[in-house]
């Protein structure tokens, strides 16, 4: 945990913000240590609106099992924030949430 999805324009090389994604969420400390349980997957869109300026967008959505302090979930945001900000990219609004998954009815299974 956490699902990590990163809905960006067409135009923005998903490659590049996965390992931000990443990066922001493994230096929370939330997680495993290395990262085994930090899943992150990019959506591109080709047909979207982002206001009247035709900018460019990427919105990550961080998906954690429910439990975690409104603190935690500030510091993951921020920290996944500030690693997309690395990449500086122009005429374009970035954006993240964190989201709960209600344990009790989340399910998994890990086949091996």
């Amino acid at each position: 945990m956490p699902h990590c999805l990163i809905e960006h324009a067409e135009s923005i090389d998903g490659a590049l913000l996965l390992p931000c994604v990443f990066a922001g969420a493994l230096s929370s400390g939330l997680f495993e240590k290395g990262g085994g349980d930090i899943k992150v997957r990019s959506i591109p869109f080709d047909c979207y609106l982002s206001g009247n300026q035709g900018s460019d967008f990427v919105h990550v959505v961080l998906k954690v099992l429910s439990g975690r302090s409104l603190k935690d979930k500030q510091k993951l945001s921020n920290l996944v924030m500030n690693h997309l900000e690395t990449l500086s990219l122009k005429n374009c609004s970035i954006t993240v949430e964190v989201i709960d998954i209600e344990k009790i009815t989340y399910a998994k299974v890990v086949n091996k």
